[in-house]
């Protein structure tokens, strides 16, 4: 049975650009839709209304931006099967909730009330950083949004060999038929200093040009019809990949999860890409 595809809604136009962007991955992958409003006062308001006949304001709130969001799935990917619901619950709760059952979960990068000045909001951060499934960030500019450039971006670590992120990125790749675009970065260490840097420098790049064949092997014999661009570039990961997804309609990374261990998992690199990507961010949850 597919997952359905869960998007995070609450009438911002940063939901919106994530409900349209959800609506083209669900028609692609042929998943369902669930639209999710979250809200505590929402509910603290229903109860304070409970002996009222009239619905409380904030259920029809609350109904009127799931059901505007329905009407644009409906008119933009009118094939995709629609799921409303209305969650008495806090947001991140609400949508860590979901994740639990869902092929991923997609947000806008900011929602009603953010400051303007935030580069990531809040809820999607949190989100991104403790989600049992795939969470997919919309931001960046409209061509990488609406998948004009024809390419996935993924980045690859030293723990990346066939992992769940490395499996997402072609699979993306695979259904867009477009480009994936596999990066390992590598630095020489300081201490080699300049002197002598020549040789130690091709050593650290072939061990990164190695990695990185190692991460895709597997994936990449599963999926001989991506068509790959390989790179291995000197310096710092989150420098280079956001430098490379404004040519990219989608960045893919890792991120290691301990089952046993609470509160935020998501690691420097990822953290950064989620608040300075020029496109769309998957964060893959990976096992440790």
């Amino acid at each position: 049975m597919e997952l359905p595809l869960i998007v995070g809604v609450d009438g911002s136009e940063s939901s919106l650009r994530a409900t349209d962007w959800a609506a083209d991955e669900a028609a692609r992958h042929g998943h369902s839709l669930r639209l999710v409003y979250a809200s505590m006062w929402q509910y603290y308001d229903g109860m304070s209304r409970a002996f009222s006949t009239d619905r409380p304001p904030g259920q029809v709130f609350a109904e009127n931006i799931v059901g505007a969001a329905a009407q644009r799935v409906a008119s933009r990917a009118p094939d995709v099967k629609v799921i409303t619901d209305v969650v008495p619950k806090d947001t991140v709760v609400a949508l860590l909730s979901e994740s639990r059952n869902a092929s991923a979960v997609v947000t806008g990068a900011r929602g009603r009330g953010e400051l303007a000045g935030l580069l990531l909001g809040s809820v999607s951060l949190s989100v991104a950083a403790r989600a049992q499934s795939p969470v997919v960030v919309v931001r960046g500019d409209e061509p990488g949004i609406e998948g004009a450039h024809g390419r996935i971006l993924l980045g690859v670590g030293d723990a990346d060999a066939d992992s769940p992120a490395v499996r997402f990125a072609f699979q993306e790749a695979s259904v867009r038929d477009c480009t994936l675009d596999v990066v390992r970065t590598w630095r020489t260490p300081a201490f080699e200093g300049h002197g002598g840097a020549g040789e130690p420098a091709r050593t650290h790049e072939e061990q990164a040009s190695a990695l990185l064949e190692e991460s895709i092997g597997a994936a990449s014999r599963d999926h001989p019809g991506v068509r790959l661009r390989r790179a291995v570039i000197e310096g710092p990961p989150s420098e280079v990949l956001v430098a490379r997804s404004a040519a990219a309609d989608l960045l893919v990374v890792g991120a290691r999860r301990r089952q046993s261990q609470f509160g935020m998992q998501i690691g420097r690199v990822a953290h950064r890409l989620l608040h300075h990507s020029l496109c769309p961010v998957a964060v893959v949850p990976q096992p440790l």
